[in-house]
């Protein structure tokens, strides 16, 4: 599986704005634009970023789709 990439973050006042590709993927508030921003300075950026917009786990939907096993 490649390694997430595309992901930006704005901090804008108290929330954290993720986008990927230039598209909002989520809008963090509260607390948890306060873990994040602690998080992203000891981890990589956008594998945490793929995490918390539920991004994670992309790439062999389609082809897992098409797999005879998954037919009918």
């Amino acid at each position: 599986m490649p390694a997430p990439s595309g992901f930006t973050y704005a901090v804008r006042g108290e929330d954290v704005v993720i986008t990927h590709r230039g598209a909002v993927a989520t809008t963090l508030r509260g607390r948890r634009a306060a873990e994040f921003l602690t998080q992203v300075q000891s981890q990589d950026p956008q594998l945490l970023m793929a995490r918390v917009t539920g991004n994670y786990r992309r790439g062999n939907e389609r082809a897992a789709r098409r797999h005879p096993r998954n037919s009918g």
